[in-house]
């Protein structure tokens, strides 16, 4: 069967193949730890599941309108206005099935054939993809780890040419978990103020900030960028609300129009029940999150400290989202057995298939020393699975 030429431009989702092989193991019986997973391991809190319940006892399961319901634009408008002092109409607002579904329909709203894109590597693994996908260019910026893997002034402005349409900030950043403080980003401006070009400040892990660390949004830093950048958040990863299937964007209102005809003709509206849960995600008891937040910098503090005690592993610690991003790369070339290990994919499928541990290679973020290790899972799997991890590398000769 011929399928489009477009299908190939594209990979699946690193992070979701070895998701699902790690489920499929376990399925033949083996204990796998997973480290693989981008989602909270908590639950819903209760008063946003009631929400729920309440949406479809009171028979809220139509159709809404394409981009979100009023309701929740206006929550999103609150919440915008009071976390990140950026102010927005409803008709600068779009709602749709999740963050990275705002991501798709950004990009084939403003990208096309022959733009370039900058995007500041290590990066989420749909980024380039979904650049890729529109016919347009990725020109990844490597950033180095002494820096914080954060975007430098120079390596932007080198970047850019007569082609960039936009940069991606992903701020606290998966994999990573750098955050670009107000300087930082001052300094980012600065350089994005002299050329034509647009910014996606995905703010997706906003919330889970370490340290007493603040966070900023580039257009709060730079208020004249405002109109030049769209806000991509949800409610995914602060309200472990992933599987409901909610994000959105902030921005100037063509560009927010033209999402919502891209998605009139394809998902039309987001789930009615899932909007209803998100406004009370977004109004309701913000306590939950600094809940959450006070655990995974409890295991972020554990996994780091026993991660650096490993001989040839270095973790830098994260200052957000639930990540470590450890360079193993000086274990390369070491083997066990007839295994030899050559590089982040093989270090991955070691683990998996030695030490039971499922990670994702660095390569798929675009720095192959590098392997991912998620710590939203309980203290109880990491220590267990940091244990596979350190005897599995004792055994490499």
């Amino acid at each position: 069967m011929k399928l489009a030429s477009r299908v190939s431009l594209i990979k699946p989702s690193p992070t979701l193949v070895i998701t699902a092989k790690a489920a499929a193991l376990r399925a033949e019986g083996r204990d796998i730890v997973d480290f693989g997973a981008g989602e909270p391991d908590f639950y819903t809190p209760e008063h946003i599941k009631a929400a729920a319940i309440q949406a479809v006892e009171s028979n809220f399961t139509r159709y809404t309108a394409v981009g979100g319901i009023d309701e929740l634009k206006d929550a999103i408008i609150r919440k915008l206005q009071k976390d990140n002092h950026l102010s927005y109409r409803r008709s600068e607002i779009v709602v749709s099935c999740g963050a990275k579904h705002t991501l798709f329909n950004l990009a084939q709203v403003l990208f096309e054939e022959g733009d370039e894109v900058v995007i500041p590597g290590p990066y989420w693994v749909s980024y380039p993809d979904l650049v890729l996908y529109t016919g347009a260019q990725p020109v990844i910026v490597n950033t180095r780890e002494q820096d914080g893997f954060k975007l430098t002034p120079e390596g932007l402005e080198r970047a850019i040419t007569e082609r960039t349409r936009a940069l991606i900030i992903n701020s606290p950043s998966n994999p990573t978990g750098s955050a670009y403080t107000r300087e930082e980003l001052a300094a980012l401006a600065e350089v994005v103020l002299r050329h034509s070009m647009m910014i996606i400040s995905d703010d997706i892990y906003e919330k889970i900030l370490f340290d007493g660390l603040d966070f900023w949004n580039i257009a709060a830093v730079a208020p004249a960028l405002k109109d030049r950048t769209i806000v991509v958040n949800g409610v995914s990863k602060a309200y472990a609300m992933t599987g409901w299937r909610i994000g959105y964007a902030a921005g100037p209102e063509a560009v927010i129009a033209a999402m919502g005809k891209i998605q009139s003709q394809s998902t039309s509206n987001p789930a009615s029940i899932s909007q209803k849960a998100a406004v009370e995600a977004l109004t309701g008891d913000q306590q939950v999150i600094s809940e959450m937040v006070k655990e995974f910098q409890r295991r972020r503090d554990y996994i780091v400290s026993v991660l650096n005690s490993f001989n040839g592993v270095s973790c830098l610690k994260p200052q957000g989202a639930f990540y470590v991003f450890p360079n193993v790369s000086t274990l390369y070339g070491l083997s066990c057995g007839d295994r030899k290990i050559n590089d982040s994919a093989a270090m991955a499928e070691y683990l998996l298939e030695e030490a039971e541990v499922a990670v994702v290679p660095g390569a798929a973020f675009g720095d192959d020393r590098y392997i991912r290790i998620s710590y939203a899972t309980s203290m109880e799997l990491i220590e267990k699975g940091l244990e596979r991890i350190g005897n599995a590398l004792m055994r490499l000769k």
